[in-house]
């Protein structure tokens, strides 16, 4: 767990990552945990295993291959199997031609799963890579949904228990459309 100035830096880094417009301040404290590189891929697999009432979530990248060992293809298979178990899911991809032929490939999986899966129209990327955890948690930061974002590339993300982040992120991600 980070304490203090660490902490506040931390924070910092989520607001400025949501400064899409302007949010009112947290009213608790958050707990926050930095997830520096692989980190990343394990807290999500267990949040996600965790889940009981609704993820949503969304990424530039999620590019699922049929090799061995793919974590996001793993990624993939934990979000249909909270679907199954009742959870309501919700990805939201990027459409661009450079990775929509990547993000629709995952679609299909995950649709066919019975995830719901959005890709926005329009001219504005969705660059964001950001899920919500049953209106409590939020994971914010660098990391796509590819193996190697997963698995070697330098990558920062955080983890955030924080009940009205979580209300602000979830309304923001909703407006994507």
């Amino acid at each position: 767990m980070i304490t203090g100035p660490a902490r506040g830096a931390v924070l910092a880094l989520a607001v400025v990552l949501l400064a899409a417009r302007p949010l009112p301040a947290l009213s608790a404290p958050a707990q926050a945990t930095l997830l520096a590189d692989a980190a990343y891929s394990g807290e999500l697999k267990e949040r996600i295993r965790g889940a009981k009432r609704r993820i949503i979530c969304a990424f530039y990248l999620f590019k699922v291959t049929e090799r061995r060992g793919n974590v996001p293809a793993g990624l993939a298979l934990d979000l249909a199997q909270a679907r199954g178990r009742g959870v309501e899911v919700t990805v939201i991809l990027e459409g661009d031609d450079s990775v929509g032929r990547d993000n629709r490939a995952a679609a299909g999986f995950l649709t066919r799963k019975g995830v719901r899966v959005i890709f926005p129209r329009g001219r504005r990327t969705t660059h964001a890579k950001a899920v919500v955890i049953d209106d409590r948690y939020v994971m914010i930061g660098s990391h796509n949904l590819s193996h190697a974002a997963l698995t070697r590339n330098r990558e920062l993300s955080v983890l955030l228990d924080a009940p009205p982040l979580a209300a602000q992120v979830t309304r923001y991600l909703e407006g994507i459309r």
